[in-house]
């Protein structure tokens, strides 16, 4: 291995965790996710820390939460400003790209991104909206001096064989952030194509046990987004074939991961913008590099996480400001020191706040605040969720006497988390009160 490996982070958008093999979707979608995350690093409890497209690529660029950054909600640019992996690796020698959907630029385009506003990376063929400027089989973006660029075959391929161009002319290290619009729904029409022959094949798919149980869309769209996803991980294997081709697979560390999920209209009129599991839990797989053989890692591990890790394992200095912690750690030390919680912000189609531990969710929400506000000084208990015996969350034990230790110990949590993060400390009203459960909580159990 080379002393400074080659960076690449492989995003998609909107991808549930529950669509891989590696947490245990039957229907063999991803078989090359699932070999690297079983040859490489499987981080197994990962989270997005804002479950929507901007404020998540936000913190993904600058590891901080999104109400430090700036974008806590879709239609907030990036600051001209703001420091950015691109110009963290640059700092260390690296070449930088970008490649696909950026959305973090001025929402008056929706293709070409003004250079200010690319967040420091050299080569640039990137479109600030992609899924306004593309469809399934018509792939646009805009190169550095912001002339369209035409791609041709699915747009998933399409951006796959630009990035492999790329690795194959860049000069070594280099950091690549290639960005995908699958399985993200094609807005305008609010469907997910798939590639010709790939809706056909899951016609009658595995279906998660909250989408059976609530519906939503799922029923008619599912086929759809998990033939998108069957390219993505084809995709996936491609770039680490082109990779060994090159001969410096294993000089290269690969992050796979995904912006947020989707509950498909279960929990609101959307897909995602709720601190549900469905929403805000992800796939996080990383091969090569320090994480070749790294096992798979249990730990609570979030967006904000995965900035300072990257920089850490390309043996780059992890800047102060960074809100979250490299997780290299955990796949040296079974038992290190390590938060028992993380925490998850949403500001826009409702302000909400939610923790979670490794068996309890603890979420609220404002009231009063006004769609896209950044947060609020109020808040009222709204989720309480025991993962352990309900893991698609079907059952609030929110207000529940049986609960109530349980949900003054996460609120106290969620209060410091808060902190932490920068926001002030709310007031936070209980939750109308319910008859006791039928089972009794033991103390051994609120800390869980």
């Amino acid at each position: 291995m080379t002393a400074r490996p080659n960076v690449i982070v492989f995003l998609t958008d909107q991808q549930r965790f529950d669509t891989t093999g590696l947490h245990g979707n039957p229907m063999d979608l991803t078989p090359n996710l699932d070999r690297a995350g079983r040859a490489g690093t499987h981080f197994a409890n990962s989270f997005t820390c804002q479950p929507l497209c901007t404020p998540a690529r936000a913190c993904l660029q600058t590891g901080l939460y999104p109400t430090t950054a700036g974008p806590h909600r879709n239609g907030i640019a990036l600051p001209e400003d703001a420091r950015t992996l691109a110009h963290y690796f640059r700092a260390g020698g690296y070449s930088t790209a970008y490649i696909g959907k950026w959305h973090l630029g001025d929402v008056t385009s929706r293709g070409p991104v003004a250079p200010a506003q690319r967040g420091g990376y050299e080569y640039w063929l990137a479109a600030n909206a992609l899924e306004h400027t593309s469809d399934a089989y018509a792939t646009t973006v805009y190169d550095h001096d912001g002339e369209p660029v035409r791609l041709p075959g699915y747009r998933v391929d399409a951006l796959t064989d630009a990035a492999i161009r790329y690795i194959d002319d860049a000069r070594s290290p280099f950091f690549l952030f290639l960005s995908f619009l699958e399985p993200h729904h094609q807005n305008r029409r609010d469907d997910y194509p798939a590639p010709d022959g790939y809706e056909e094949r899951y016609r009658s798919p595995w279906t998660p046990p909250d989408l059976a149980t609530l519906g939503g869309t799922s029923q008619r769209q599912l086929p759809g987004y998990y033939g998108m996803i069957k390219r993505l991980d084809e995709a996936y294997g491609r770039l680490l074939d082109a990779l060994s081709s090159l001969g410096i697979r294993d000089d290269t560390i690969v992050l796979f991961t995904s912006d947020h999920g989707n509950h498909f209209k279960t929990r609101n009129a959307e897909y995602k913008r709720s601190v549900h599991e469905a929403s805000i839990r992800v796939p996080t797989v990383a091969t090569g590099g320090v994480f070749s053989g790294g096992g798979q890692v249990r730990q609570l591990v979030s967006h904000v996480d995965l900035p300072p890790t990257l920089l850490d394992a390309a043996g780059l200095p992890v800047p102060s400001v960074m809100q979250g912690c490299s997780a290299l750690p955990l796949l040296r030390d079974p038992a290190p020191s390590w938060r028992g919680d993380m925490f998850v912000q949403v500001s826009e189609a409702e302000t909400a706040r939610a923790v979670r531990t490794n068996r309890w969710k603890y979420g609220v929400m404002a009231p009063d605040a006004e769609r896209g506000a950044a947060g609020s000084d109020r808040y009222v208990e709204t989720y309480l969720f025991d993962l352990q015996a309900d893991p698609y969350e079907l059952d609030n034990l929110i207000g529940l006497r049986s609960h109530a230790a349980v949900a003054a110990r996460m609120q106290a949590r969620l209060t410091e988390r808060m902190a932490q993060a920068g926001e002030a400390v709310p007031r936070i009203e209980p939750a109308p009160e319910r008859p006791s459960g039928a089972r009794l909580i033991l103390d051994e159990e609120v800390d869980a």
